[in-house]
């Protein structure tokens, strides 16, 4: 008689099922199918954080509506991601080159950008662990992140077009500004 474990371990079975769906690829929507099509664009995580329970219930409801349309029939795509961050996540890389006795200017803009690409691979995958232990059904293949060349290229495009058709326009304002990174701030990024 097979002897079961008087405790149910969740982790292996987990890891197991997750493993199996990534290599039949279940999640990985094909642009090839004659299907109708469903999409949705995960609202990128900010990378400089891990996932909380709000996340944890977005996601969710998310991963339901794309489940559903799959067994509907449709060639469903969640696609993943993650924001770059911005002002957070120059302050985290920032740190780091305080803490090794230099700073950005120092280091030069490339050589800077290089640091936050390094420091984006290294702790980027941290969110994608989490979304991967929940389950959810994204497709991994078509990873993105905001600062992904094809992504910045694509939102100057749109800038160009919007202020050429006058509906973005530079002018005088009060803004935050931060003194020590020299920069503007949005609102949020405001700590008083």
């Amino acid at each position: 008689m097979i002897q079961l474990d008087k405790h149910y371990e969740p982790e292996e079975v987990e890891k197991r099922w997750g493993e199996f769906w990534q290599e039949k690829k279940y999640f990985h929507a094909d642009e090839t199918l004659d299907k109708p099509t469903f999409t949705i664009v995960i609202p990128p995580p900010n990378i400089t954080g891990r996932l909380h329970i709000g996340h944890a219930f977005n996601n969710t409801l998310q991963d339901i509506l794309t489940r559903w349309k799959r067994m509907q029939g449709f060639n469903a795509l969640w696609q993943p991601g993650t924001d770059h961050a911005g002002i957070a996540t120059q302050n985290v890389v920032e740190r780091q080159l305080h803490a090794e006795g230099t700073n950005r200017q120092e280091l030069g803009r490339e050589a800077f950008i290089e640091r936050v690409w390094k420091w984006r691979d290294e702790s980027g995958g941290n969110i994608y662990e989490q979304l991967k232990k929940m389950g959810c059904s994204l497709d991994w293949e078509r990873d993105r992140f905001t600062m992904d060349e094809g992504l910045s290229k694509a939102v100057r495009e749109v800038f160009v077009t919007l202020y050429e058709d006058g509906l973005i326009y530079k002018g005088d304002y009060i803004i935050n500004w931060c003194p020590r990174c020299r920069t503007a701030l949005s609102d949020l990024e405001v700590e008083h």
